[in-house]
């Protein structure tokens, strides 16, 4: 069938002929925000770049049998370990011209509200990538960045190999400086041998590791680990217990405790963390914040910082299994 002749149509009109467009008034944002260690582990304040602290632990217990009358003898103190990680600044630059900001726009009355909204969140998933993974330490210099450790290159001790084969390290502390945890060049299944076997590791030296930090992958081998049918438990069914961790999924019930599996964007590939969050913290010079910078141009600058590092109060009491397939 055919139009009759002379109709005006919407093709024939068009915007440029008057016809308005047809914009929804929302912006609908994808935005991968992944924060957990940012929003639940401790916040305490850092007063200069390089942020000590100190860790002890036990003697292994043994045999303790006192003679009667006996007189007595002392074993020397051993003093506690000084260690510290390098403040980190991350930091967000934006510019939004004086017309963009004024004229009318779809989703949003500013423009550089958005932005601050938007940046901000890349700034956080930024601070989050730093906190949990291999990152080293470095002091830094006139023209290179300082560099906050992460956690998986401070988990040394429990380290799980996920195969014999794998040529997976982490350095230890050393000369102030914690370096880069590296997975090898080969891989093996996570299995749940090796999971347990993490666990165990940390909780023989007194960690009680709760939060198990996982990538999709890894996450999937977890899910489909074999066992009695309440080792893994959906954390949803309940909301006071869903809202006490936060980006909670699951909960693993071994001999060791109960593990809730956290999905982590940020957490590479061939890593399984077992954390204790009690012995783990984030000290700030500077906490997130927004400021205006000097006009240059006509337009409006604004810097989105923060200044912060990591702190591995005891690694001891966590664990990994690394080189997973």
């Amino acid at each position: 069938m055919a139009i009759v002749t002379g109709s005006t149509t919407t093709y024939g009109v068009g915007t440029a002929g008057g016809n308005r467009e047809d914009l929804e008034d929302v912006i609908w944002d994808l935005f991968a925000e992944e924060t957990w260690a940012l929003t639940n582990l401790d916040k305490v304040e850092a007063t200069g770049t390089f942020h000590e602290w100190t860790k002890d632990e036990l003697a292994a217990a043994g045999a303790n049998i006192a003679i009667e009358g006996n007189s007595e003898s002392y074993t020397t103190l051993v003093a506690p370990t000084r260690i510290g990680n390098y403040c980190q600044i991350s930091d967000k630059l934006f510019l939004v011209s004086r017309t963009q900001e004024k004229i009318a726009k779809a989703g949003r009355t500013s423009e550089i509200r958005r932005a601050a909204m938007k940046k901000m969140l890349e700034l956080k998933n930024d601070m989050e990538f730093a906190l949990v993974t291999n990152q080293a330490s470095s002091a830094g210099g006139d023209s290179t960045g300082r560099s906050s450790a992460g956690m998986e290159s401070w988990i040394a001790t429990n380290e799980v190999l996920a195969t014999t084969t794998s040529s997976a390290t982490t350095p230890a502390y050393a000369a102030g400086v914690q370096g880069a945890a590296t997975v090898g060049t080969t891989f093996g299944a996570m299995t749940e041998n090796s999971f347990k076997a993490a666990l165990q590791a940390a909780w023989s030296v007194g960690g009680r590791t709760t939060i198990i930090l996982t990538g999709a992958s890894q996450k999937s081998a977890i899910d489909g680990f074999a066992g009695i049918v309440t080792k893994n438990i959906d954390m949803s069914i309940g909301e006071a217990r869903q809202a006490a961790i936060v980006g909670a999924a699951d909960l693993y019930v071994s001999s060791y405790g109960n593990h809730s599996i956290v999905l982590h964007r940020h957490v590479r590939a061939a890593v399984v963390m077992a954390i204790d969050p009690n012995y783990w913290a984030i000290a700030f010079i500077d906490r997130p914040f927004v400021e205006p910078y000097a006009k240059t141009s006509d337009g409006e600058k604004r810097h989105l910082a923060s200044e912060y590092c990591l702190v591995s109060r005891n690694e001891k009491a966590n664990a990994k299994v690394v080189g997973a397939a």
